[in-house]
């Protein structure tokens, strides 16, 4: 990345580890991928973790006199206005960031985005897109949680946001885009579901494939996989649930005899690329797309490994302009009626 880039803004008081985890993580983007980052939070608690890693030189910071509690929801945005993400999103409105990263309260970063930096012309509202480990490309799920009810001109509009994301992250150069329901014929799932397809199925720049049901995200079927907030993150969660129980069994097994270890010595270079691939700390969170600037938010549990891919997500996104080329995806298409 230029050395006249603007850095990523990382809000260093979001999360369930910070500050120390995000210190850590900033102080690997900087040292092993090479990014430019400046930390946003209490400058006395930021400047002694910093010096635990010897990096006091190395990072910025920028002062920040207060921080949205984990457990703190939309509306913390407005009691909080010199909040750590609230500072990083000024930054980035003023163009002296790239990008915003955080691992804090979903909610507060969701609404603090919103205030601060504004929806995209044309957006109704912004959504959480997170990548699912499929190949040979990774496939866009959204949305992630940021819209718990939604309404079917959204979800035509969060194809248009996904597509956006998997030609700029993944430069496909005709997504498919695919509805998460009860079932493959279009006459399943709720009324949401049903008036959604129909306008998906005639929205022109969109490659609908159809319906998509839950044994398909992990299948490569669609590029893009849209549903509401409140489905979305109960899917993905449940997911990276399952991921961990079958790692903690397929662990437990090969352990269990002489034989099972020697064939999983055997099998080690794959395991290993497995285990990477199904990793939800490589990918880094989600991104939060329909804003005017680049934000990522970063799992809350994020340790240094995952708070250090998140700020390279957010570079890749921001260099490879994510913002401009969902503008010129929504300015051909059809405008939706404003719903909110």
């Amino acid at each position: 990345m230029p050395d006249s880039e603007p850095p990523i803004a990382l809000d260093a008081m979001g999360g369930d580890h910070a500050p120390h985890e995000i210190v850590a993580g900033a102080v690997h983007a900087v040292r092993e991928r090479g990014l430019p980052i400046v930390l946003v939070g209490s400058p006395r608690v930021l400047y002694e973790s910093l010096a635990d890693h010897d990096a006091t030189s190395e990072i910025p910071i920028i002062r920040a006199e207060e921080a949205l509690a984990m457990d703190e929801g939309a509306l913390a945005s407005l009691r909080r206005p010199r909040s750590s993400i609230a500072v990083a999103c000024h930054l980035l409105r003023r163009g002296d960031a790239s990008a915003v990263v955080s691992a804090g309260s979903t909610g507060g970063v969701v609404a603090t985005g919103k205030l601060r930096l504004k929806t995209q012309q044309s957006v109704i509202r912004p959504a959480l897109a997170v990548a699912l480990p499929t190949r040979p490309t990774p496939t866009i799920l959204l949305d992630a949680g940021a819209n718990a009810e939604v309404k079917p001109e959204m979800l035509v509009q969060f194809a248009h946001l996904g597509s956006a994301y998997a030609e700029t992250a993944y430069g496909l150069e005709t997504p498919r885009v695919g509805l998460l329901t009860i079932g493959s014929e279009p006459e399943k799932g709720n009324k949401l579901v049903k008036r959604a397809h129909e306008l998906l199925k005639a929205t022109p720049g969109i490659h609908f494939v159809g319906n998509v049901e839950g044994h398909d995200l992990l299948s490569g079927t669609a590029d893009v996989i849209v549903t509401d907030g409140f489905t979305g993150n109960i899917t993905l969660k449940t997911m990276e649930g399952a991921v961990r129980y079958a790692f903690t069994e397929l662990s437990e097994t090969i352990s269990a005899s002489p034989m099972a270890r020697m064939g999983a010595l055997m099998q080690r270079g794959r395991l290993k690329d497995l285990s990477r691939r199904l990793d939800s700390e490589a990918y880094g969170g989600a991104a939060l797309l329909g804003l005017n600037g680049t934000v990522v938010v970063a799992h809350g549990a994020s340790k240094a490994a995952s708070v250090s891919a998140a700020c390279e997500l957010a570079a890749t996104l921001s260099r490879k302009g994510i913002v401009a080329r969902i503008g010129e995806r929504l300015s051909t298409a059809p405008r939706p009626h404003r719903l909110w």
